[in-house]
């Protein structure tokens, strides 16, 4: 798929504030959006405000070191892509970052050229996953579910309305009416859509496969079981389990 490069939210993180802006100032004559935080700590306050498609944060800063801001960049904004601003002699915590999510890092003295290439790369990449999640969305999101009866609208009213929820949501329906098309559209138009969608056929099963395919077993759990099994559940932790009785 060839998709052209997308301007991004850029945030920079660097004590210094001269660098910091000197990068800002390069990467925004690309067309991107950039905010700056002189410091550890600012920037980590910028995170847990407003979502970055890419955070370019130095090593060495007096109050939160980088690979402090890159856990917490990691947890805070999973999507976004960081890079450490590093000298020769931290490459060694540069990898160690690396290790902690960051995706590569770059040397002092900065190269400009060498940034503004990363950062085409990154816009091409987040292109990219914006058209797939398009693609998806409309595929498997509320455009999805088709219909414009009063009980229909109704339908889709509702599941707008719980997509955010993590409660339980019990879909009932006659065979045929789109249960599992409604739970995906609940579980794509959610926060976990970016974990895994699993959706069971519990009537397929008898008692003891459905124990089994639900919760899996460790190695020698009965009688020729060969090595341990996820089941269900644990395959789908963090996103939709979805137990259809069809």
């Amino acid at each position: 798929m060839s998709v052209p490069a997308e301007p991004l939210q850029i945030l920079v993180i660097d004590d210094d504030k001269h660098l910091a802006e000197t990068i800002s100032e390069s990467l925004e004559r690309r067309g991107h959006a950039c905010t700056v935080a002189t410091g550890g700590k600012a920037g980590v306050a910028k995170l847990e405000q407003e979502a970055f498609d890419v955070v370019l944060t130095d090593l060495k800063m007096a109050d939160l070191n980088g690979l402090e801001v890159v856990e917490r960049c990691k947890q805070l904004r999973p999507d976004a892509e960081v890079y450490v601003i590093t000298g020769f002699a931290d490459v060694k915590t540069a990898v160690e970052a690396m290790k902690r999510g960051a995706a590569h890092y770059l040397q002092k003295p900065l190269d400009l050229a060498e940034l503004r290439a990363v950062v085409e790369n990154s816009a091409r990449r987040v292109g990219t996953v914006r058209e797939l999640r398009r693609q998806l969305d409309e595929k498997f999101g509320f455009e999805g579910v088709v219909g414009n009866s009063p009980k229909m609208l109704k339908v889709l009213k509702d599941l707008k309305a719980y997509a955010s929820s993590p409660a339980s949501v019990v879909i009932l329906g006659e065979n045929g009416t789109g249960k599992e098309l409604a739970a995906r559209a609940l579980h794509t138009n959610s926060p976990r859509k970016a974990k895994p969608f699993t959706a069971m056929n519990c009537a397929a099963l008898n008692e003891n496969l459905l124990d089994d395919e639900m919760f899996g077993h460790e190695d020698g759990a009965y009688t020729g079981s060969k090595g341990a099994r996820k089941g269900r559940f644990e395959h789908a932790h963090g996103g939709t389990p979805v137990l259809l009785e069809l």
